[in-house]
């Protein structure tokens, strides 16, 4: 049986339904995958319980969490004229992402600051993009960087560093199967050494108060 043969028995029962790409994502192709998954660890699709897992419930679930691959779903990074050129440092903005190695979340918070150059934005909007950015399959490292550099560009900022801490189900659930944080940072522009000390005694603040709750 050839690719193309293949592709065409590859077609499920979806209830007269018109599927196919929605803004990006491939709702027809996250379904059968999912039903794939669902068979090769030796579960029937269609039984009770199950079926609206790969129908319904997956699809949505990743359409959500990849929602940082689509620039339309980018939040609206409105400015204002920036009212100091002090660092503005935002501490533990919860962040959730998916291990593009493994498909397990990894989870922790992210410590955000900025030096604004004539522009500043609400706070909020730090934790709106960073919740943006991490919903994509993607790397601790490589989300860190992409949170710095992005912002950077977002604010025309005239310096921005990032420091996540999380920890990865895919060494909890497998592997080592232990809990751990990891710890990466990122820098986008230019810092001055008071500014990464400022940035880091926040951080530490922040940790000893977490650490005494």
């Amino acid at each position: 049986m050839d690719s193309q043969e293949q592709q065409a028995e590859f077609q499920y029962d979806t209830g007269g339904e018109t599927t196919g790409p929605m803004a990006g994502f491939d709702e027809q192709k996250a379904r059968e995958g999912a039903r794939l998954l669902l068979e090769a660890v030796g579960r029937n699709p269609d039984e009770a319980g199950v079926y609206d897992t790969w129908y319904r419930r997956v699809p949505a679930m990743l359409e959500t969490l990849t929602e940082g691959t689509r620039h339309e779903e980018k939040p609206v990074m409105r400015t204002f004229e920036a009212e100091t050129d002090s660092l503005v440092v935002k501490t533990s903005i919860p962040l959730h992402s998916m291990c593009e190695h493994h498909l397990l979340p990894f989870d922790g918070v992210a410590h955000v600051a900025y030096r604004p150059d004539e522009e500043m934005v609400g706070l909020s909007k730090l934790i709106r993009y960073v919740r943006w950015q991490s919903r994509q399959l993607t790397t601790q490292e490589a989300l860190t960087h992409d949170i710095a550099t992005g912002l950077a560009e977002e604010l025309n900022a005239g310096g921005v560093t990032v420091e996540v801490t999380a920890t990865h189900m895919c060494e909890v659930m497998r592997g080592v199967e232990t809990a751990t944080e990891t710890t990466t940072r990122a820098e986008a522009g230019s810092l001055t050494d008071a500014d990464r000390e400022q940035f880091r005694e926040s951080v530490r603040r922040h940790s000893a108060s977490a650490a005494t709750r």
